[in-house]
This record gives C-alpha cells, sequence and structure tokens, in this order.
C-alpha cells in the first residue's frame, strides 16, 4: 500500500505547481452557476432593452438613448477590457508550455502536418455549409429595401463600423508577414498568427535547448498563465451582468424591428452552425474513439463559457482542462491544439462571415458567379485564420470580405444589431471544434 500511495503523492506535489491553481480558478467559476446566470442575464438584457426602447414603453426619449446605452452596457466594456487585457499573455504562455511539455520535435512535426489540413478542411466544409443555406433559403430576398435605405442613410460612423479592414496584401507578402519581424508591433496589432508563430518557434526552441537552460523562462510562463487565470476568474464573476448590459444596450440602440428584420439572416447562421455541430459529431463517430454522448456531456460548460465570453482564447485553459480530464485527451496533444486551434481553426466564424457576405449580396442585388463564390470561399478561409480570438473582430474579417466582392461597407450596419448574438453562438463552436479535432488527433497519434 505504501508503494502505490507514493506516486499520487508525487502527482500531487507536481500538480501543484500550476495545475492546482488553474483548479482553483475553474472551480471558483464553475461554482457559481454561471451558466444559469449568463442565460438568464442575456434573455433579460434583450427584454429590457426592448421594454425601455422608445419603440417599446417609452420609457426614454430617442435623445438619452446613446447615454442610457453607454450606462447599461457599462459592465460589459469592462468585462471585455479585462479579457482582452489578459488575451495575449494566456495565448502566449499557453503554446509556450503546451509544445514544451511535449518534449519531442519529431512528435510536434507529426501531429503539425495532421493538424493543419485537418482544420483547413474543416474549415472549408463550415463555408460550403453557409455558403448552401444562405443561397437555398435567399434571406436577402426578404429583407424590406425601406430599412436598408434608412440603415445606410445614419452612415458608418454612427453604427459602429468598423473604421479599418486589413491590407491589401499579395500571397507571397502575406506569407512573409507570419514572421514577426516585430514582436512588440504584433502584439499592438492584436496579430493573433504572428503571436501564434513566435510562440511555436519560442516553446520549439525550449525543447531544443538544455532544460536548465529554459527553466526560467518555463516557470514565468507558468506564472504567466496562473495570473491570466485568475484575472479571468475574477471578470467572470461580472458575466452575467456583462451580457445583460450588452444585450439590453443592443436591444435598446437597434430596436425590435431592426432586430427582426433580420431574423431570418440569424437563423441561416444558427441553423449553418447548428449544422456544423452535427459535422463534428459525425467526425467524432468516423475519426474517434470517444463516445458522443460522453463527449456531449464533458464539454457543455466549456461551450457555456465561450458562448458568455464570446472569446475562445479566454475559454482555453477551461476547454484544455475538459479535453484532458473530461475526454481523457494526451495532454501533448490538447495544449498543443488547443491554443493552436483558438487562433486558426475558425470554422464557426469562417461560416458566419461567408452567410453575411452572402446575404449582404442578395440585398444589394450582387450577383455570383461560380467564381466568385469559390474566390469568395477561399478569401474567408484565408481571413478567418489567424483571426484574433476576441469579441466583435468578426465584422473587421467580413469588411475585407466585402471590399474584395463589391459590397458597401455600410451594409454591415443591416446586421449589426444581432451580430452579438451570433459571435456567442460561433464561439461556441469554435470552441467545439478544437476539442473535436483534440479527439481526432488524440487517437490519430496514437497509431
Amino acid at each position: 500500500m505504501a508503494k502505490s500511495n507514493t506516486p499520487a503523492k508525487k502527482t500531487d506535489k507536481k500538480k501543484s505547481e500550476r495545475a492546482k491553481s488553474l483548479d482553483h480558478s475553474i472551480n471558483f467559476m464553475m461554482d457559481q452557476n454561471l451558466w444559469i446566470k449568463i442565460l438568464i442575464g442575456m434573455f433579460l438584457g434583450i427584454a429590457t432593452g426592448i421594454a425601455i426602447s422608445p419603440e417599446g414603453l417609452s420609457l426614454i426619449s430617442d435623445a438619452h438613448v446613446k447615454s442610457v446605452g453607454e450606462w447599461l452596457a457599462l459592465p460589459g466594456v469592462l468585462f471585455l477590457g479585462i479579457i482582452k487585457m489578459v488575451i495575449i499573455p494566456l495565448v502566449v504562455c499557453s503554446i509556450v508550455l503546451g509544445i514544451a511539455q511535449s518534449g519531442s520535435v519529431d512528435f510536434l512535426r507529426k501531429m503539425g502536418s495532421l493538424i493543419v489540413p485537418y482544420f483547413l478542411v474543416t474549415t472549408a466544409v463550415s463555408i460550403t455549409i453557409g455558403v448552401l443555406l444562405v443561397n437555398l433559403i435567399k434571406p436577402g430576398l426578404f429583407l424590406d429595401q425601406t430599412i436598408v435605405s434608412t440603415t445606410l442613410s445614419s452612415g458608418a460612423e454612427s453604427a459602429g463600423l468598423p473604421s479599418q479592414t486589413f491590407d491589401d496584401l499579395s500571397i507571397p507578402q502575406r506569407i512573409g508577414n507570419l514572421i514577426p519581424t516585430n514582436p512588440a508591433k504584433a502584439e499592438l496589432d492584436r496579430n493573433m498568427l504572428q503571436i501564434v508563430i513566435a510562440s511555436i518557434l519560442i516553446g520549439i526552441a525550449l525543447i531544443a535547448i538544455p532544460k536548465n537552460s529554459g527553466k526560467a523562462f518555463r516557470e514565468l510562463c507558468v506564472s504567466g498563465q496562473i495570473l491570466s487565470m485568475k484575472i479571468i476568474s475574477w471578470a467572470m464573476v461580472i458575466a452575467p451582468y456583462a451580457v445583460f448590459g450588452l444585450m439590453s444596450n443592443i436591444a435598446l440602440r437597434v430596436g425590435l424591428d431592426a432586430l427582426t428584420s433580420v431574423a431570418i439572416y440569424a437563423g441561416v447562421v444558427l441553423a449553418g452552425l447548428g449544422c456544423m455541430l452535427i459535422v463534428y459529431l459525425v467526425i467524432l463517430k468516423l475519426l474517434s474513439d470517444i463516445k458522443i454522448s460522453h463527449f456531449i456531456k464533458s464539454i457543455r460548460e466549456v461551450q457555456l463559457l465561450a458562448f458568455s465570453t464570446s472569446s475562445s482564447a479566454a475559454t482555453m485553459p477551461f476547454t484544455i482542462q475538459a479535453a484532458e480530464e473530461k475526454l481523457r485527451i494526451k495532454p501533448e496533444v490538447s495544449r498543443f491544439i488547443v491554443p493552436l486551434g483558438a487562433t486558426i481553426n475558425m470554422d464557426g466564424t469562417a461560416l458566419y462571415q461567408a452567410v453575411a457576405a452572402i446575404f449582404l449580396c442578395q440585398v444589394f442585388g450582387i450577383e455570383l458567379s461560380m467564381t466568385e463564390t469559390i474566390l469568395l470561399i477561399m478569401t474567408t478561409v484565408g481571413a478567418s485564420i489567424g483571426t484574433p480570438a476576441t469579441p466583435g473582430v468578426g465584422l473587421v474579417i467580413l469588411a475585407t470580405i466585402l471590399t474584395t466582392i463589391g459590397v458597401p461597407i455600410e451594409g454591415i450596419a443591416l446586421i449589426i444589431g444581432v451580430d452579438r448574438i451570433l459571435d456567442m453562438c460561433r464561439t461556441t463552436v469554435n470552441v467545439t471544434g478544437d476539442l473535436t479535432a483534440s479527439a481526432v488527433m488524440h487517437k490519430w497519434l496514437k497509431k
């Protein structure tokens, strides 16, 4: 009995360096019944915003809508600010530690050769689903042109549209731009793909050098991950109030008519995301050894956290924990796939962008040929890779796509009212995709 207890004690002691602290932060959030509070906050927020709007009970005048909306959204602004503050250190530390702990460059090379094609295929499948649905249902034809004219006349600035899009670079320039020649600028610009590549290179370098030489940097990353998670756990306390405030502000400023006018478009996006979840279950059935029922039960809390934060990066530690402790995926797999997937595996975001782009083409009467549709799919795949895993960035990516197909960027104002809700849903799909990929790689790498 004494011998059998020894490994357990060593494990506990080893766990106390990082995992114990992370578990404390995660369990603190899970014990708050956050999922119930967040759902209540979302529905109450929408109801409150509609009720007090000039179109509802007219409790406030048109002149005070903006100021009241800003006060309502303040908890959400603070919440998102805290999340964005720790995104980059959390991503960097998670990727570096995940790679360094794998201990083998050959293993990383094998996993990388499998996961990159997998991510590209699932992203293409997701976009194809969106394109098929939006062309089949044609939600843009149901939108009243009066609403279109009224929305466009308000201007992009008042609608809160992105003021800039990504640079128009050639393919060789984009490839050359992958290397962060100025890491500080990459962080300032929140160029997540450059940050991920830099983190991967540092992680591989830690494997290649003597272990003692990189010990101090490893410990720094451990501390960075623990500190980031502690701050996120504090932020999650106000998550229900943040969701309430953000939903109230949207419903108040946009109004019920604007929300219902794009209900069919939102329904198409949600239907596409639902189809993608089914695709993941099929992939699990065919390519992994994890039962579908067990998978669904194991990831539901992570899905809800992704839904509430609208950030797959902020959810990353929970995703890794669910992969390792509930799905029993090897740490060297989950700690590489999940951080990488949080940056380049954006199936839900890519689907949304494709549906939104074609929807706006239908609204403005722009016919896309088969060649143009294929070009749109390729552009969307490229734009979704490296998308910052933070709320609201999808609109900036969408603006980039619209400029390539001749759609007025002001058209985004038509869908901005439902973007927050769709952002929450597509982030949930993104995180589910990362866990599915981890499950598949876990089986493939055992061969």
